[in-house]
Order: structure tokens, then sequence, then C-alpha cells
């Protein structure tokens, strides 16, 4: 299968999105360690600075629907680089200066999140704007097979710094990669256009309202919708328990840590080379159902992880089924979302996603520190994955009717093999 050219403007888009991926994998797990390790705080504080940085993320988020919409995504993009890069310095200097302090990691982390969801949301709809829709998979499977390999490498390395040099270091490097991302992205030199309703009529906050009804006023959008707020939320609330679990209950030093992550990430990478051929053959809905099922299936093996090589040969085995099933999913679905949604509503759709995925995110992250408290981080890391076997329950019937647009007719037909 030859290689499709999707231009030069997806290419700096690309090489962007490959840099901000790269500096934030060093920095993986890095706040947790640094709360653990450094403020000495215990599973309840790791849980809620996540989970309150997401919180008000969202809630600083939901005006930025109608905001993206209207405006140019390329400065959107930049700004929000531009933001996190600052908010992450902070916590070297700090850091080094001995200043550091809990509410100032809760404070990056409600600006971080934030300026993600604005980010995540301009990048969808210019990512639109670049690549033609019959490509959309082809695109979205390479930020998926980059994201995965920055995230094989990256943790054995960031684990290794962290180790040598401290976790601060780690956070210098996922700021760098936020500043090479918007000088990416402002070397794109695509005329963008700005969605007609935007240039039409003033978009009001109420707006983003509406991102929510087209969501639920589609059958096949409505139940994925609630299925992959459900799974990520399930899966990311048990993230700083796992790191709680890991590093401080079973003694796992930061680079055993990085290291078993880094290499079940290269089940992303080959999940996201498959994806498109395994659409091709089996059909993109088919395909894109049977792997949201069994990435569900996985999770609650982690409750069972030991002291030793073997607890590492079990993470490394639970993640990398996990994480090739996951790297087949997403690019099906962004490409299936994309395609559902009108040009002139991506913007509200996408943050009206981003939005509740993240403030489910922050509820559960919140609920879990609480019940690892009450049990442990064990009990709370098992009934999580109990849970995650209910949600294939949410996914859309097989033999749900399902309509499309008439405009994107062609287009997902060419991309899902005609199903």
């Amino acid at each position: 299968m030859a290689r499709q050219d999707l231009g030069h403007s997806f290419r700096w888009l690309w090489s962007a999105f490959a840099a901000s991926s790269v500096g934030t994998c060093l920095g993986f797990g890095a706040f947790p360690l640094i709360a653990i390790q450094v403020l000495h705080v215990g599973p309840t504080a790791v849980s809620m600075l996540a989970a309150a940085g997401m919180t008000v993320g969202a809630l600083l988020a939901l005006p930025l629907g109608p905001w993206v919409e209207a405006g140019r995504k390329k400065p959107i993009m930049i700004a929000a680089d531009l933001l996190r890069f600052g908010a992450l310095l902070t916590i070297p200097v700090a850091y080094f200066a001995d200043g550091l302090t809990y509410a100032q990691l809760l404070a990056v982390s409600m600006i971080s999140s934030t300026a993600n969801i604005a980010f995540t949301a301009a990048g969808g709809a210019y990512l639109k704007q670049l690549v033609r829709p019959e490509h959309l998979l082809v695109a979205n499977g390479r930020f998926e097979s980059t994201t995965w390999t920055a995230t094989a490498v990256g943790p054995p390395l960031g684990g290794a710094a962290i180790s040598l040099l401290g976790p601060a270091v780690t956070v210098v490097a996922n700021a760098t990669g936020f500043l090479l991302s918007a000088l990416g992205i402002s070397a794109i030199r695509h005329e963008e256009t700005r969605p007609e309703r935007a240039r039409s009529e003033k978009l009001r906050g109420a707006d983003l309202v509406r991102g929510w009804k087209f969501i639920h006023d589609d059958p096949f959008l409505r139940p994925l919708f609630w299925n992959t707020v459900a799974v990520n939320a399930l899966i990311m609330a048990t993230e700083p328990l796992l790191a709680v679990l890991l590093l401080d209950d079973l003694g796992w030093p930061a680079w055993q840590y990085g290291l078993a992550f880094g290499l079940s990430c290269t089940g992303g990478f080959v999940g996201a080379r498959i994806a498109p051929r395994l659409a091709a053959r089996y059909g993109h809905r088919r395909t894109l159902i049977a792997s949201g099922v069994l990435r569900a299936l996985w999770p609650v093996g982690l409750f069972f992880v030991v002291p030793g090589y073997a607890g590492v040969v079990l993470v490394v085995a639970v993640e990398l089924v996990l994480i090739t099933c996951i790297g087949v999913f997403n690019p099906l679905f962004a490409t299936e979302r994309l395609q559902r949604v009108p040009a002139e509503r991506v913007g509200r759709v996408l943050v009206a996603w981003r939005v509740t995925s993240t403030g489910a995110i922050a509820a559960l992250t919140a609920l879990w520190g609480a019940l690892a408290a009450v049990t442990s981080a064990r009990v709370a890391i098992g009934i999580a994955g109990v849970l995650l076997l209910a949600t294939p329950l949410l996914l859309p019937g097989r033999r749900r009717r399902t309509r499309v647009p008439p405009e994107h007719r062609a287009a997902a037909a060419r991309c899902s093999g005609g199903t």
C-alpha cells in the first residue's frame, strides 16, 4: 500500500503534534511523582491534583465552544501551546528555588487543562480544513501512531531522567514540546477559512448547548459519546492510583514505572497502523465497535499486580493489549466523529464532547481517590476494572440505523470500505 501524501500543511501540523507528544510523554507521571516524592502527599491528594485541574479546566472551557467555532483555529492553537509552555515552566523554577507548593501544582494543572480543551477543539476543526474527507482516517491514524510511539519512548527516558536529575527536568521537556508545537503550527501557510455561520452572525455562549444537542440527536454519535466518556473516565480515574500502587505501595523505581508503560505503548503504534487495514477488510464501523468492546476487557487485570518482575510482566501484558485495542479504536472514532459533524458545528461539538469527558474524568478521579483512601489503591483499581466490563453495553447497537448528513455520505463510504 503506497504511503499517501497529505500535503505540506498537514506535515507541519503533524510535526507540531509530534513535538508536543514527545514532550508530554517525557513528562509522563511527573506531577504525581512530584506530589508523592517531593511534597509527600497521599493518594487522595494525588487524585485531587488531577481532578481539580480537570474540573476547573472544564468549567473555564464552557464558553470556548462558540469562541473556537467563530475564530481562526491556527492562532487559537498557538495561543494554547504558549499558555501551556509558560504555565509548566513555573514548576521547575519554583522547584529549584525550593518554593514549590501543592497549590501551584493545582493552578498549573487547571491552566493546562483549559488550554488543552481549546487546542483539541481547534485542532479537530483545523484538521478538517487541511485534509480531504477521504484522507481523515489516514491522518488520524498518523496522529495516533505518533502518540503511541512518543509514549513508548518518552516514559522510559523520562523515568531515567527523573531518577538521575529529579522530576522537574521532565516538566521542562514537556514545556519545550509545547513551544516547538507552537513554532510548527506557525509555519503552516494554509489560508484558513472561517465557518459561514461565524461570519454571518455573532455566536453566543448558549450555542455550546447546541453542541450537546447535535450529539444527542445523532443516533450513532449519542451512544458513542456516552461510551467514550465512561471508558475514558474509568481508565483515567485510576491513573494516579496506579502510580500510588506501583511507586509507593510496591516500591517500583521511577525508571521501572516508565519502562513498563513505555513497552506497553508499542501496542498503540501497532493498533493505529493496522486500523485502516482492518477497516478496509471488515468495515469501518464493525472494526470500531469490536475494538470498543475489546478495550474494556483488560484493565481489571491490574488488580492482580504483585511485587517483583512478575508484577512488571503483568502490567506490561495488560497495558499492551489494552493500548493496542485503543490504538485501533481512536483513529476510527475520531474519523467517524469528524465526518458526522458539519464544518460549521465542529468547534462547539468538540468542546462539548471534551468538556463532558474532562468533567467526568475529574469527578471519577476525585471519587476514586476517596474510595482508595477508604479501601486501598488496589481495590479502587479493581472496582474500576469491573465497571469497565459493562461499558460495551453503551456502544451503538449493531442493527442500529444511523443517519449521515448527505454531504458526508460519499466521504464516509470511502473511509469505511463501503460500510
